[in-house]
């Protein structure tokens, strides 16, 4: 039952649009109608400015670790702290609240990340610091740090320091971020994905 109870609070809890809301109340816009047509921290600084983006970046990461941190604490359970983790993201990214157009899940999953395992946090930033500083692709940046996020939770996991079911969160949000950024994927490899300061349609970045 603690599985079931986090994963809905966790999904309906993610999928409240912070983007959404902070663009309307900056701006009177959906941000979702310009740019990459996303809700996220990248989308909103492109549409509202960086002081909406940073409250979008906090509250998309706060929606990952919350479900997470209940689970932990009012079940003592690590398949319903993975579980609400999980269905946040996926909450972000298919939102019941918002027509089930969200986000890509990069804060989200940061967010879980850091309620289960900081040293898997900070490799998704520091990676992702290095990769936006070197290639210049925000969505390689965030497909990558990701990616080594989970890597690092699966690591923390097989070494015995983190419970086995962290490896549901670990997989399952690097697949979902993944899975949205399918179209940066495709421009990548038809080397049409503009890199970050080179404008094009602003649909080739990662809208976290």
């Amino acid at each position: 039952m603690s599985v079931v109870i986090t994963a809905a609070v966790g999904y309906l809890l993610g999928s409240i649009p912070s983007g959404v809301l902070i663009g309307r109340l900056v701006t009177g816009h959906d941000v979702r109608e310009s740019g990459s047509g996303k809700s996220g921290f990248t989308n909103t600084l492109r549409s509202a400015g960086v002081g909406a983006a940073l409250v979008v970046l906090a509250a998309d990461t706060a929606k990952g670790a919350l479900p997470v941190v209940a689970g932990l604490l009012l079940f003592d359970d690590p398949w319903a702290a993975a579980a609400g983790g999980l269905c946040a993201v996926a909450g972000h990214n298919w939102p019941v609240f918002a027509g089930f157009r969200g986000g890509r899940g990069v804060a989200t999953s940061l967010g879980g990340f850091a309620a289960m395992a900081p040293p898997a946090a900070l490799a998704v930033v520091a990676f992702g610091l290095v990769l936006l500083a070197t290639t210049r692709y925000v969505s390689v940046t965030s497909m990558a740090s990701t990616a080594a996020g989970s890597v690092v939770l699966v690591a923390l996991v097989l070494a015995g320091r983190l419970p086995e079911p962290y490896l549901l969160f670990a997989v399952g949000a690097a697949a979902a971020v993944e899975l949205s950024h399918i179209e940066n994927l495709r421009r990548l490899l038809a080397g049409t994905e503009p890199k970050l300061g080179h404008g094009g349609s602003g649909r080739g970045g990662v809208r976290p």
